[in-house]
């Protein structure tokens, strides 16, 4: 068996493809980094945002939502300096804002729980055989990137969405042919409640 060939050659993505990438997320903090990640990757290949992950969390404290939303112009400024980091002013700014909505999801319901509820609180385990099978974006990564927007929070269109559900485990798209196939459909069988 041989794992996903989008993991390529490198040790780094064999490490996420083996160790992350489909494994399911119940932490809100957690699934958040995942998916403000997955929005900062548009436009660019995920190896870099993996390269750059460490950084990331020393300059987003961690990927604390609750600290970030009180972030303003100061803090922009100085993220934009900031060469481990990808220094994109819209995705800076659309960070602060989106730990905002996270605030708001998580007091009003919480966010693995507004999440996990697009999927019935199980993932999906898809079967696919090969990488042409698998989507770019199905009609809950929609139907999430529409309520996200319209809550506000920006980099998190349907495409990026699904990138996210399958990093968060929201669904299990390892190839059948992929060693991590059945232990990530394992994990699933007894889900966490949000």
């Amino acid at each position: 068996m041989e794992r996903c060939t989008w993991a390529g050659d490198d040790p780094l993505y064999h490490a996420y493809h083996d160790d992350e990438w489909g494994v399911p997320e119940y932490d809100s903090r957690a699934l958040w980094e995942k998916l403000i990640l997955e929005g900062y990757q548009a436009g660019l290949s995920w190896i870099t945002i993996l390269r750059k992950r460490e950084s990331f969390r020393e300059a987003f404290q961690g990927f604390d939502p609750d600290a970030i939303a009180t972030w303003g112009a100061a803090e922009v400024e100085a993220l934009l300096q900031n060469p481990g980091i990808v220094r994109h002013r819209g995705k800076v700014e659309a960070t602060i804002t989106n730990a905002r909505v996270w605030q708001d999801i998580e007091a009003s319901q919480g966010f693995a729980d507004y999440l996990w509820s697009y999927v019935d609180h199980r993932p999906i385990q898809n079967r696919w055989s090969q990488l042409s099978e698998v989507p770019a974006q199905t009609e809950i990564s929609q139907a999430i990137s529409k309520d996200l927007k319209k809550r506000g929070f920006k980099f998190c269109g349907p495409t990026i969405t699904y990138a996210f559900m399958q990093a968060a485990g929201l669904v299990n798209d390892h190839l059948t042919t992929c060693p991590c196939h059945e232990p990530v459909a394992d994990m699933g069988q007894n889900p966490a409640s949000g």
